[in-house]
């Protein structure tokens, strides 16, 4: 039986977060656009972000092992604060060099603080959740669907944040809220969360489950696919077509591009959370082979739109919506394939090492999304969106090979 409290407060606590996440990763594109930064600087300001992911991740699943969820859920929180607070320091009058690197700092530190959150939520449901497989999908997908649904959201305030209020106002505000909610759980945290256990190793953070690498190894791809297009070439192709250089312009190019990716996001994680019922309630062999299928059907769609952008090279308003309207398919099908890998990684590991394998896999996922972030501003550079498109098919491709080789270990 779910131990209800818990869960509602885990989620509580990982919503928030996440809304200030989107928020800030939309402010921080916006802002430094508008100061005049390449493509390629803007995705230098999230490649720390990245990497302090994947070192997070490492760490995280020991330290809950070691520590408590509750540790690192706290812990997560409190970084994410100081990370808001941090930024409300940066200098207008800094060089473009100084601005980077402070921001890319400040980023990392939000980066820590967003996988600690990350895992301590999704290693909570298995021991929250009830054991049999198609009930631990349903609150998987409960989990991740409404996170992603919050994070879209945040995308849409973070935009019009920044139009009404301005950067500054905006990150302390943010902070000043998440504060709010960090002592709220502190002292309503209701029990539920496993404790620590004493002697846990380092070098146990590493998997030996054949199930659990080819997974990762196939999410590495899947999330490079998805943020190859979406931290940098989609939000700048749209202000290059919407905004005309003038405040009103500014102002509505945010809004616009906020409410595109809010509502893309949205609709990802409105998607993941019916995922059970899209797919019918199955076991884990069946989900195992779904998964290679799904991603098959995910190559093709930026693959189409490369294509139709590159036939039409010079935007127009007939570009502009094949492109939304593509884009949305594509998150509907990536949803699915995301909810499907967040199951499995439950499903192919055991109570005692789940912080662990949890922690090991979402390294991946940072990882992916560092490939996808570093090619991000490249492949705008060499290709405009056309070319983080193309570059989004081929990652996909590998994301394939590694779901197939999950099949081998059906019995």
């Amino acid at each position: 039986m779910i131990k209800i409290p818990a869960y509602i407060a885990v989620t509580a606590a990982y919503w928030a977060f996440m809304l200030t996440d989107g928020a800030l990763r939309m402010l921080v594109l916006l802002h430094f656009h508008t100061l005049g930064f390449s493509p390629v600087q803007l995705a230098y300001l999230f490649v720390f972000y990245e990497i302090a992911g994947i070192v997070t991740n490492l760490c995280a699943g020991w330290i809950a092992s070691r520590f408590g969820l509750a540790s690192t859920l706290y812990g997560g929180l409190a970084l994410q604060i100081a990370a808001l607070l941090a930024f409300t320091q940066l200098d207008p009058d800094w060089g473009v060099a100084a601005s980077v690197f402070f921001a890319m700092g400040v980023q990392g530190l939000s980066g820590v603080a967003k996988d600690l959150t990350k895992m301590s939520a999704k290693s909570a449901v298995k021991h929250l959740a009830p054991e049999n497989g198609d009930s631990l999908f349903k609150w998987v997908a409960v989990l991740t669907g409404s996170k992603n649904a919050i994070k879209g959201l945040g995308f849409l305030l973070g935009a019009a944040l920044l139009a009404i209020w301005g950067f500054y106002a905006s990150v302390l505000g943010m902070a000043a809220v998440l504060f709010v909610i960090l002592v709220a759980v502190l002292l309503g945290m209701p029990p539920g969360l496993p404790g620590g256990i004493k002697g846990t190793k380092f070098n146990e953070v590493f998997s030996t489950s054949p199930q659990v690498n080819w997974l990762s190894f196939a999410r590495v791809f899947l999330f490079g696919a998805r943020d190859v297009w979406f931290v940098v070439g989609i939000p700048v192709y749209f202000y290059a077509v919407l905004s005309d250089g003038s405040e009103v312009g500014n102002r509505t190019a945010f809004f616009t591009i906020g409410s595109f990716m809010a509502a893309w996001t949205i609709l990802y994680g409105f998607v993941q959370g019916i995922a059970p019922k899209i797919l019918g309630a199955q076991g884990t062999e069946t989900y195992t082979r779904l998964a290679s299928l799904w991603v098959a059907l995910l190559v093709g769609i930026p693959a189409v739109l490369a294509v139709a952008t590159y036939a039409m090279p010079s935007p127009t308003p007939a570009l502009t919506v094949a492109l939304i309207a593509g884009l949305l398919l594509f998150g509907g099908v990536f949803a699915v394939n995301s909810s499907l890998h967040s199951f499995l990684i439950l499903a192919f590991t055991t109570g005692r090492r789940v912080t662990m394998d949890v922690g090991f896999y979402y390294m991946a996922n940072a990882s992916g999304r560092l490939l996808g972030t570093v090619l991000s501003g490249l492949a705008y550079q060499l290709g405009g969106v056309a070319g983080c498109l193309l570059a989004a098919s081929l990652l996909l491709v590998f994301s394939w090979l590694g779901t197939l080789r999950l099949n081998r270990f059906i019995d």
